[in-house]
């Protein structure tokens, strides 16, 4: 992890703002925390599909406990996929497209479906599911498109929705999510673990579920539609009509039979980080694991909170998780949710002494820049008025990498390996 910030004056708490988020990003190490939910091998096949951000390690934990027990595909964004020498041979690697579907992820799609197919009543399809599967698999129901999806996707991805809200439109377009791949691969028994990066870690929206039933339905996708004045084009109009494109609900037969564990998810890391807050003499404050909504206006509401705590005196670290949405207003802005949010916090708090903070993506990706996040430090306003750079106009023309970097006050670490979504910390005192 490194950033490059101008002098060193406050080096000594950008050191602490970073400690405390490679806590939380140790305490979800998947690699780590799988091995206590790993089934035994069944008596005939072993199938393992490797899905999202944290594919790799989780492919490789697997293959250490089964072997050449064990058959896979691993499906990762590019980046993020392991090496070829790490599996055994009996493991197909690809890479596709994220945040945006692409014909990698259709070939993905293809390949999964066709295994599934193969799978018996003495066979097990183990799903290790992560953050970024909705994109990289992709398998359009009939009459829609890749480029209807990839251009849905990119409308949901800007107009504020939820990660729910965009999943549950995905699910409903799809041949392969809302638990498909289960009702696909039946008989076969499926245990999922997944890696939560969805607030609230309800295990059917982690990478749009794809062997988890769906109870949501065709018409709370045209819901979701109707409440952000989409107008869909006609084929994913007639789908989302469509009984034919219903997906599996949890009462359905056989859902009973499969196993599904969250092994990693916000909560997890941001107790960790508390756990190291204390270490460095601060009182942590939990603001919650599943804070959702605006991120300017989350950054907002927590300087008024910061500025509360203040009043206190003493030493305070508010910690918090979650997933924000970013209005964008500028198409050729540059910065994701936690910059954003993190720039909305900096010009709410003004040149307050006293206060710092972190705001980055636990993937190593914000948005779809090559930062995690950043850092403000009690000087940022100051050195960003030495450098004729305004936190206003960057906030307000979705600019909020420009403003950090111009500072170099980015945070980089590149892929993590884990995504258990937004972590933010706010040291007071």
């Amino acid at each position: 992890m490194h950033n490059t910030p101008d002098g060193n004056k406050y080096g000594d708490i950008r050191g602490r703002l970073q400690s405390l988020f490679l806590a939380g990003l140790s305490a979800v190490d998947p690699a780590a925390t799988m091995r206590l939910y790993l089934p035994d091998a069944p008596p005939d096949r072993l199938f393992i599909a490797a899905i999202g951000k944290a594919a790799a390690p989780m492919a490789k934990a697997a293959a250490a406990r089964y072997g050449d027990a064990a058959s896979g595909i691993v499906v990762a964004p590019q980046g993020y996929a392991p090496e070829e020498r790490d599996l055994p041979s009996t493991f197909h690697i690809m890479t596709s497209g994220h945040p945006v579907p692409d014909n990698n992820s259709v070939a993905a799609a293809n390949a999964l479906i066709d295994h599934a197919l193969r799978l018996g009543s003495d066979d097990l399809l183990l799903a290790l599911i992560s953050g970024g599967g909705s994109a990289l698999l992709a398998a359009p129901v009939t009459g829609v498109s890749l480029s209807d999806k990839r251009a849905l996707t990119k409308t949901l991805l800007r107009c504020g929705a939820s990660i729910a809200e965009i999943n549950c439109v995905r699910k409903h377009l799809s041949r392969i999510k809302g638990g498909r791949i289960a009702a696909l691969a039946a008989p076969a028994s499926v245990v999922t673990l997944a890696v939560s990066d969805v607030p609230g870690d309800n295990i059917a929206d982690i990478a749009s579920g794809p062997t988890i039933p769906d109870p949501t339905t065709l018409a709370d996708a045209r819901d979701v539609l109707a409440k952000y004045e989409i107008a869909a084009p006609q084929p994913i109009a007639r789908a989302l009509t469509d009984s034919v494109n219903e997906t599996p609900k949890p009462d359905n037969d056989g859902a009973a039979r499969n196993r599904a564990h969250v092994i990693a998810s916000a909560d997890v890391a941001i107790r960790a980080a508390a756990d190291e807050a204390r270490t460095l003499d601060y009182n942590p404050v939990h603001l919650g694991d599943d804070l959702e909504g605006d991120a300017v206006a989350l950054g907002r509401k927590h300087a008024a909170l910061a500025f509360d705590y203040a009043k206190r005196g003493g030493k305070w670290a508010l910690i918090s998780g979650g997933e924000t949405t970013v209005k964008v207003r500028n198409p050729n802005g540059r910065g994701g949710r936690n910059t954003t949010y993190l720039l909305a916090l900096t010009v709410a708090l003004g040149d307050s002494a006293g206060i710092a903070a972190i705001a980055c993506d636990s993937d190593g990706k914000d948005g779809t820049e090559n930062n995690a996040g950043a850092v403000i430090t009690p000087d940022t306003l100051s050195r960003a008025a030495a450098a004729d750079v305004d936190a206003a106009a960057c906030l307000e023309n979705n600019n909020a990498y420009e403003f950090f970097h111009a500072l170099g006050d980015l945070v980089v670490t590149g892929p993590t390996n884990t995504n258990v979504n937004d972590f933010r910390a706010i040291l007071i005192g």
